[in-house]
């Protein structure tokens, strides 16, 4: 029986585990991507508020800093991968392979109990590989941007002179491709999009009796007279 683990936090990144769950270890969060792959049982997946289940050969990606917890009321047995690898950012959270995903999964299962085994070296690539959409003219899958999470985020960081790539990272995206789904999903630039959250913010603690100087400080403007400017551009009148 494999023992019942707490989901250590402090996984290498890179590293394949095959993992027994049980009782509910609480809610938690990972800077790097955990993958599961079921391989018996049921597990109870719940990441960022959303439940799903996890049978054998069904999978879920959680990206870095979804909040998540897990339970299995008759025990689930599952391979685990965390990892840095920026390319699971692009994979749909089932595998697009899943028959193969499931084989190869029971490979990596019995080969990581092998004393100098590649399992540990090969197969997160293979898993990836496994798992992502094939083909070279296959529409690339992209997680969708939480915007209401990037603006509480952003909004607690206005005080900051925030950068794109500050920005993007914490969405998981280069600054270029961030900037061209702000552009697309938005209508605005990057730029465009963070002034109007200083705006937003600014008229909101005005309008809640903060002083100008304050307001200023906490929303990024360079002086008062630079947010007076922007709220009389807002309110001509």
């Amino acid at each position: 029986m494999w023992p019942i683990p707490s989901d250590i936090m402090s996984a290498p990144q890179g590293s394949l585990s095959l993992r027994q769950y049980g009782a509910s270890p609480g809610s938690h969060a990972h800077t790097h991507f955990q993958v599961l792959l079921g391989l018996d049982g049921v597990l109870e997946l719940e990441v960022q508020g959303r439940g799903q289940r996890i049978g054998t050969g069904q999978g879920c990606v959680i990206a870095p800093g979804e909040r998540h917890d897990f339970e299995a009321r008759s025990g689930s047995r599952c391979l685990v991968l965390d990892t840095a690898q920026t390319g699971w950012a692009a994979c749909p959270v089932q595998p697009a392979r899943p028959a193969q995903a499931l084989a190869l999964a029971h490979y990596l299962a019995q080969a990581l109990a092998q004393p100098a085994s590649l399992a540990q070296h090969y197969g997160p690539l293979l898993l990836l590989d496994a798992w992502r959409i094939p083909g070279p003219a296959s529409r690339r899958y992209e997680r969708p941007i939480d915007w209401d999470q990037l603006t509480h985020w952003t909004r607690q960081h206005l005080h900051e002179a925030l950068s794109v790539a500050q920005l993007a990272q914490q969405v998981f995206l280069s600054p270029s491709r961030f900037a061209e789904r702000c552009r697309d999903e938005t209508g605005l630039s990057v730029m465009q999009w963070l002034r109007s959250q200083r705006l937003a913010l600014a008229v909101q603690l005005r309008d809640g009796g903060l002083n100008v100087a304050e307001t200023a400080q906490r929303c990024g403007y360079q002086s008062p007279s630079a947010l007076t400017a922007a709220l009389r551009r807002l309110r001509p009148h």
